[in-house]
């Protein structure tokens, strides 16, 4: 029994680094999100004082994280669910660089700076990098062979404590990260996720990401607005994923010279970010506090969703590290927002979701994880059934635009480099 179960066993000393590595993540994720937060609030500040600076510094800032990604840290750039992914399919020597905690860090630090910049991006995705890097690091101290299952379950057990919502860390671990999901360490995958999402909870407080809404559409008027957000949804969040997709992989005269020439791409895509925010105020950093505002019902410019949109997608094409997550959720506000003007005897916050829903799907087709998200954040329990009914039409309404998954066409540019 010791030999088996005992100290030094490999059996205690996987559930031991499993067990750390889980509160880990939960206090990592935790840190990063409140540094996070900082950044987008001092640029916000800075802005706001001077009014102009961004035209200079965000073009700036862009070229500067570029270069330190291109030069330092290649395997850093962009969300980190791609390098997750690719990392489970990957030969351990090559899988170990993705998910380095050199690499995370540096990620997490060119993330922030991506924030302090006024960059259209997002926390959550480098917390899935940064939640495998140390979920890795915990087997290697404890000399325990990295599996896949750990990957999966260190990229979902980051999610959960990103948005503090355990239940979608579980469906995105079956969703996104386990193509093939293996039943026999379900046990193990879902006791991190629980684990990471419960130390940010602990102490973090029982907090709500985008605050409580407890509106409900009737019947009939779901069956109305549920559709039509699906299908915009899913037309706009394709479209992201077709036009992302095809500046990192499409062989056109364009896209080449875009590649070939990374620091006047980043500095292109800073302007055009620079001008979209010091026009319209609103369209810098996560994009959380416009998204709560159009959940809460206060008033936004009908074109918000078509500036975040093209801020986040030149963002994203710039190479910064940084993910799509909370941005496309604000996107799907404000899409949504623009469904609100249509149906205005309808509660504001109830047809914002389903626009937040949907366009999410579009974007990842990953309908069950964005459902759970935006019930989890904010506790519309009572929509979730015309929000289920939104994404998967989103999910497939996506696909007329965009054939391939997002993440998992990303995570092939990563794994090219594995001679496969």
């Amino acid at each position: 029994m010791l030999r088996l179960h005992g100290p030094r066993s490999d059996i205690f000393r996987r559930r031991l680094a499993i067990g750390a590595g889980a509160v880990a993540i939960g206090l990592v994720a935790l840190l990063f999100a409140r540094l996070a937060d900082e950044a987008t609030g001092r640029f916000e500040a800075f802005a706001q004082a001077f009014p102009y600076a961004p035209l200079l510094l965000t073009p700036v800032g862009f070229m500067v994280i570029a270069y330190i990604t291109t030069r330092f840290a290649p395997l850093a750039r962009g969300s980190g669910i791609p390098q997750v992914i690719a990392a489970k399919s990957a030969s351990a020597t090559f899988a170990n660089p993705l998910v380095s905690l050199r690499t995370a860090l540096l990620k997490a630090v060119l993330t922030i700076g991506a924030l302090l910049s006024g960059g259209s991006t997002g926390r959550e995705g480098p917390t899935v990098q940064l939640a495998a890097a140390v979920m890795a690091q915990c087997h290697r101290i404890m000399r325990i062979p990295m599996h896949t299952s750990m990957y999966i379950a260190g990229g979902a057990a980051g999610v959960a404590a990103a948005f503090n919502t355990p239940l979608a860390g579980i469906a995105f671990a079956i969703e996104e990260l386990a193509a093939a999901y293996e039943q026999r360490v379900t046990l193990l995958v879902m006791t991190a996720i629980l684990i990471s999402g419960m130390v940010a909870q602990g102490l973090a407080g029982n907090y709500v990401y985008f605050g409580v809404t407890g509106s409900a559409l009737s019947i009939k008027s779901a069956l109305i607005i549920a559709p039509l957000a699906g299908a915009l949804g899913g037309l706009t969040g394709g479209c992201f994923s077709r036009l992302l997709l095809a500046a990192t992989r499409s062989g056109s005269g364009l896209t080449r010279r875009m590649r070939a020439y990374p620091l006047a791409t980043a500095g292109l895509c800073g302007v055009l970010v620079a001008v979209l925010g010091v026009t319209t105020q609103s369209t810098w950093g996560t994009g959380y506090e416009p998204a709560r505002a159009m959940i809460e019902g206060k008033d936004m410019p009908l074109w918000f969703g078509f500036a975040k949109f093209t801020a986040t997608l030149a963002t994203a094409v710039a190479g910064l590290p940084g993910g799509i997550f909370s941005p496309s959720l604000s996107t799907g506000a404000g899409f949504g927002n623009m469904l609100r003007f249509m149906f205005p005897a309808e509660p504001a916050s109830a047809v914002v979701l389903l626009g937040m829903v949907a366009y999410f799907t579009g974007v990842v087709r990953a309908p069950l994880t964005a459902v759970i998200i935006i019930s989890e954040t904010t506790f519309s329990r009572g929509l979730m059934l015309p929000m289920l009914g939104a994404a998967l039409i989103a999910s497939q309404t996506s696909q007329f635009v965009c054939r391939e998954k997002l993440y998992e066409a990303l995570a092939g540019t990563f794994a090219k480099r594995d001679g496969g």
